[in-house]
């Protein structure tokens, strides 16, 4: 069975008012003080707002559940001792002057891209499925192109950007799409060719390095997975859990599709970003671009019919019946957007908002 990994970025928030702190050099010092955590499970991230995890890799959805509330809890109590608080949040609802971190490539990020570095204060879940060698990553990556904007409606969690309603489910997603070498990507075919693309990229001298290969899906520079990057962090961790658990499934039926010589679907980029804006735009709400059909279709339909492509490999990993109850919630209650709308609506309140969001970030 394939292993999976995630790693959150999270946002952290001043325990009293709920604005961003600049506080990750402050919070990873307190782990490396303790000697009952462990400090390299955390890192920093672009901006001193911000904190991410990574989790071992899991074949048990159960234990991977278990980890990523194991780290947040983790996380949020280092940063209990600093009067801060962490938040599974994908933008801050309150206005925020983000602060690039001091170290040589965040600098250089800043230096280079100017306001969009300045103003990358975005927080994202990466989901890491093992594969067994690169053209086996490469084939994945071109059959699962249409099905990643899925999984972004299915995660959208930032609604509000600098204390504004936004009109998008992931605002995250459009700011994120600023980077020159973000979101959907042609059809490899090689892994040979995916390789000379990511160098001639590089050698392009916009990309400080393979780092910043930022498609919406890439073959991992560091560990031998495909790594799923499309979607909001989540503010419940159960639907991170489920877009693990159909992210291995799309990765196991993309391998098999190529095994048995069936190609991908030849969709092209300029189609895969309008699929992308309008998941971005709607999340579960309204209508979604039908993966195979690439026409409107109403959210529910598209979600299901993600669930009905991988059905055979959850069967066999599983996780049918977890991802079943996982999913009927989803669409039940709703995404983390539809979450921080309905907290908005009731209080009128951004404050209480977050301070909501924190609380269920470790339930």
């Amino acid at each position: 069975m394939r292993s999976v990994g995630v790693e959150e970025e999270l946002l952290l928030v001043d325990s009293r008012t709920g604005e961003p702190r600049a506080l990750s050099a402050a919070v990873l010092a307190a782990a490396s003080r303790d000697p009952q955590s462990d400090d390299e499970v955390f890192e920093s991230e672009l901006q001193r707002q911000q904190l991410e995890f990574a989790t071992r890799p899991q074949t048990g959805m159960g234990e991977l559940g278990d980890e990523i509330r194991r780290w947040r809890k983790e996380a949020a109590r280092h940063a209990e001792g600093l009067n801060a608080s962490i938040a599974a949040l994908a933008t801050s609802p309150l206005p925020v002057s983000p602060t690039i971190g001091t170290g040589e490539r965040h600098q250089w990020l800043k230096e280079h891209f100017g306001l969009t570095a300045q103003e990358q204060l975005t927080c994202g879940c990466h989901v890491h499925v093992s594969v067994e060698s690169d053209e086996e990553g490469v084939a994945v990556l071109d059959r699962i192109r249409p099905w990643l904007p899925v999984l972004l409606a299915m995660s959208t969690n930032s609604p509000f950007w600098q204390g504004e309603e936004s009109g998008y489910s992931s605002y995250r997603n459009r700011v994120w799409g600023r980077w020159p070498s973000a979101g959907p990507v042609e059809i490899f075919g090689s892994a040979d060719r995916y390789h000379e693309q990511v160098a001639e990229m590089v050698a392009s001298g916009v990309l400080r390095d393979e780092g910043m290969i930022y498609f919406d899906a890439r073959l991992s520079h560091s560990y031998p997975t495909v790594e799923i990057r499309v979607a909001d962090v989540c503010l419940d961790p159960s639907t991170t859990v489920l877009l693990a658990t159909l992210a291995r499934g799309l990765v196991e039926t993309a391998a098999r599709q190529w095994r048995d010589g069936e190609p991908p679907a030849r969709h092209g980029v300029a189609l895969l970003r309008l699929a992308a804006w309008r998941a971005a735009r709607s999340g579960l709400e309204d209508e979604l671009i039908h993966p195979v059909t690439m026409r409107p279709a109403p959210a529910e339909a598209v979600v299901r019919a993600l669930f009905d492509h991988v059905r055979d490999a959850l069967e066999e990993s599983g996780d049918v019946l977890p991802a079943q109850e996982a999913l009927a919630e989803l669409l039940k209650n709703g995404t983390g957007s539809r979450v921080q709308r309905d907290l908005f609506a009731q209080t009128g309140n951004l404050r209480e908002v977050v301070a909501e969001c924190v609380r269920r970030t470790c339930a």
